[in-house]
């Protein structure tokens, strides 16, 4: 599901955990830009909250409509 959302940069091959943590990162509003410091708490945090929201909602959604 993450990499459906986010666009990998065209130099990115492998896919390791510090990829996918930038991935989360910029669901969460980072840049990714070569002069930014790495992600911090509040990043990290809306990044997950937005894929947790994401994942979950199509579910949730579809529990209302049941049984109506």
């Amino acid at each position: 599901m993450l990499d459906r959302l986010v666009n990998d940069k065209p130099r990115a091959r492998r896919k390791t955990l510090s990829h996918y943590l930038i991935k989360i990162a910029r669901l969460g509003g980072y840049l990714a830009r070569a002069s930014d410091p790495p992600p911090g708490n509040t990043v990290m945090w809306r990044g997950l909250s937005r894929l947790t929201d994401i994942a979950l909602g199509p579910a949730t959604v579809g529990g209302e409509f049941v049984g109506n």
